[in-house]
């Protein structure tokens, strides 16, 4: 590149289906949005990569009206956009609002009495919630605990949290306050008559979080792309498929469940980065180098979806699983809530990790790594 002999305009265009290393998961959504068709869908974290998609996808069951929520106002104003122009007779209402706004949330509820919500808002990069704990408990936890308490409070049918891998045997923050997340969840589904449910998948190839826009930029300056260990694995789906399983479970839910959706065989990140090199035209370790810089602060080699407890139950799409939720203590998980409430900003990664073993006697925490 630096010499003129490559260039960006060189470079082939990747098709993230081309990294799954196997078939794409297939649904038949008319089969399967019709307790969205004429409901009141809402959808928060609206503008981002998978929330977007649940925007999209929605819209097109033809609900008789869609709410896209979200505390980013570009984000949103661009799937609105969007929306405006493919789906012009659906109806839209935009709400510039944050989920930690138990206020907020309250009211925007009564306004709109959703029927269906997708709960995609969170906080999700495992290095940055590392450094920032308290955010990720204000949002992951207690964001998730505001919308679905309003959910609870005004006759929403159903509400599906999306969750992660992460949250299995969780060795970081993010993955941690989505376990918790997950628990919250499983309290309001006893509490009320709303049918609460956690879907639970692991990478998404192309959304804001995902690798693949990092190895892009890192292949069109000519390299290095750096992964961080030559076994780190992890599982992949597509942003559309993924959310078209999100929607499948949300029909299929009877409540307190957590669905697990089958990815095929973890890949592994060196693998991805190897054949993203190839199908952008080049040959790794010869035009592209690959250096490995080291496992960050809460990474694991593995992710899992399931822990030994949980077991898993096959439904009547192949690819979803429901998982046992862990029984706890509904007075346990209040106390430990209260507690991470009380230390505010003085909340550690240590806070987060001892709400969840009092919790669950049986977690198993991973040997953490200091940042800093």
């Amino acid at each position: 590149i630096i010499d003129g002999q490559v260039s960006v305009n060189h470079l082939r265009p990747v098709q993230l289906e081309d990294l799954l290393r196997r078939e794409p998961v297939r649904v038949n959504l008319e089969e399967i949005t019709g307790y969205l068709h004429q409901h009141t869908v809402l959808v928060t974290g609206a503008g981002g990569s998978i929330g977007a998609e649940m925007c999209r996808q929605a819209a097109a069951a033809k609900p008789e009206k869609l709410i896209l929520l979200d505390h980013s106002e570009n984000n949103i104003h661009r799937i609105w956009l969007e929306l405006k122009d493919k789906f012009p007779c659906v109806p839209l209402a935009l709400e510039i609002a944050d989920v930690r706004d138990r206020a907020r949330m309250e009211n925007l509820f009564e306004k709109h009495r959703p029927e269906t919500v997708f709960h995609a808002a969170a906080h999700k990069h495992v290095p940055l919630m590392e450094l920032q704990p308290y955010e990720a408990v204000r949002t992951n936890v207690f964001g998730t605990r505001n919308v679905a308490q309003a959910a609870g409070r005004c006759g929403t049918k159903v509400f599906v949290m999306i969750s992660t891998d992460k949250a299995v045997n969780p060795s970081s923050v993010m993955g941690a306050t989505k376990r918790l997340a997950e628990l919250v969840i499983e309290q309001e589904n006893r509490a009320e008559n709303t049918i609460f449910t956690a879907v639970r998948f692991g990478n998404v190839l192309g959304s804001n979080g995902s690798v693949v826009p990092v190895f892009k930029r890192q292949i069109s300056n000519g390299g290095p792309v750096t992964v961080t260990h030559p076994e780190m694995k992890r599982y992949f789906m597509t942003i559309p498929e993924a959310v078209q399983l999100v929607i499948q479970a949300g029909a299929m839910a009877w409540g307190g469940e957590v669905f697990v959706l089958d990815m095929g065989e973890p890949v592994k990140i060196v693998d991805l980065a190897r054949d993203m090199i190839r199908l952008s035209g080049l040959e790794p370790d010869k035009d592209i180098q690959i250096e490995f810089t080291g496992i960050r602060p809460g990474e694991k080699l593995f992710e899992e979806l399931l822990t030994a407890e949980e077991g898993s139950t096959a439904t009547e799409h192949k690819r979803i699983f429901t998982a046992r939720p862990a029984l706890v203590e509904v007075t346990a998980l209040e106390e430990e809530l209260l507690n991470l409430s009380r230390k505010g900003l003085h909340c550690t990664a240590e806070d987060i990790f001892s709400a969840l073993g009092t919790i669950i006697p049986r977690f198993r925490s991973y040997r953490r790594v200091d940042v800093g």
